[in-house]
């Protein structure tokens, strides 16, 4: 089967976009194949394309949308949810969020948020391509 990703552009165009910051409920996405997702802000922050996310993921062996892990024998520290102050749309091929802990360097295009879909179906797909 063919990866819906690998399709000229139907899998990568959002058809309709409702980004949900009264609500605090995450981003849902409609694609241009019908497919729909459902991102919430926890996961998109913890998923935050900018070079010094990516480096802190990579040290820690962390994927993608996966949160920190605690180090053995830490206590866990109150932390605010993540939750966007603003969202802006970025031309036509992406979307950025300024987040309550200041971060704003994430450019989240619309290949990248169909590639880390959370949904179950996305997910099995992408365990049988890796």
């Amino acid at each position: 089967m063919q990866s819906p990703l690998q399709a000229p552009t139907a899998a990568t165009d959002p058809k309709s976009v409702k980004v949900n910051l009264t609500a605090g409920t995450g981003v849902d996405i409609e694609w241009a194949d019908r497919h729909v997702s459902h991102y919430s802000f926890v996961f998109l922050r913890d998923a935050c394309p900018c070079a010094m996310c990516e480096e802190e993921r990579s040290k820690a062996g962390r994927g993608r949308g996966e949160p920190p892990k605690l180090a053995p024998g830490a206590l866990p520290m109150f932390k605010p949810a993540a939750k966007p102050v603003s969202a802006e749309s970025i031309g036509k091929y992406a979307i950025r969020f300024k987040w309550n802990d200041d971060h704003d360097l994430g450019i989240y295009s619309w290949k990248l948020l169909r590639e880390v879909c959370p949904c179950e179906e996305c997910k099995a797909a992408n365990s049988v391509t890796k």
